[in-house]
């Protein structure tokens, strides 16, 4: 199902309770509910999350779901959103980093943005992909077996990476693309990957 539609998949956005960078949560939530999907708020605590416009506090949005009611098996894609401190709590909480696994190991696509891989880092699920990131990022990246690329927007086996809010057009079409073909054969640990676009 390649047609731009979601028609009801249910996509995880996962977050810290606070440190978002808000545009990388809005526009691919947008994304997401244009395309037919229901995006999802799921964050470590109940209540509310704080987003901000680099290191100004921005809006605030409530929690759809708590890490501790949050199944993966119920969400048929993840997106993580940057800012720097988002991704930094996120690589701490042991919930979340499980969570990330189960959509991994389930072949689910992912979307991640900014400083989101160093969520994806903490996981061990960036071995032998390709992927982008905000800069400062490469060196983890490729300490945990992956490969860093400098380039606006990079798909590998269903996981679609950007590196900064300058990216977000070509992010959110390309997540909705890969959201809406589903899951992927999942590759064996060390397994370099084919077919990626």
């Amino acid at each position: 199902m390649a047609d731009g539609k979601l028609d009801g998949k249910r996509v995880a956005f996962l977050v810290a309770q606070e440190g978002i960078e808000e545009v990388e949560l809005t526009e691919p939530w947008k994304a997401v509910e244009e395309a037919g999907g229901e995006p999802e708020l799921i964050a470590p605590e109940e209540g509310q999350v704080q987003a901000f416009n680099h290191l100004d506090k921005a809006s605030t949005f409530t929690v759809d779901t708590p890490l501790t009611d949050a199944d993966a098996d119920r969400y048929d894609a993840l997106v993580l959103p940057g800012g720097v401190a988002n991704p930094d709590q996120l690589r701490t909480d042991e919930r979340a980093i499980a969570f990330v696994r189960n959509i991994f190991s389930a072949g689910k696509p992912v979307g991640v943005i900014c400083h989101g891989p160093w969520t994806l880092v903490e996981a061990d699920v960036v071995r032998d992909r390709k992927l982008t990131s905000w800069p400062s990022l490469q060196t983890d990246i490729r300490n945990a077996g992956g490969e860093w690329v400098d380039e606006q927007v990079v798909v590998d086996q269903g996981l679609v990476s950007s590196r900064r809010p300058d990216d977000l057009e070509a992010f959110c079409a390309k997540i909705v693309e890969e959201f809406c073909e589903g899951r992927h054969e999942v590759a064996p640990a060390g397994a370099t990957a084919e077919g990626s676009s």
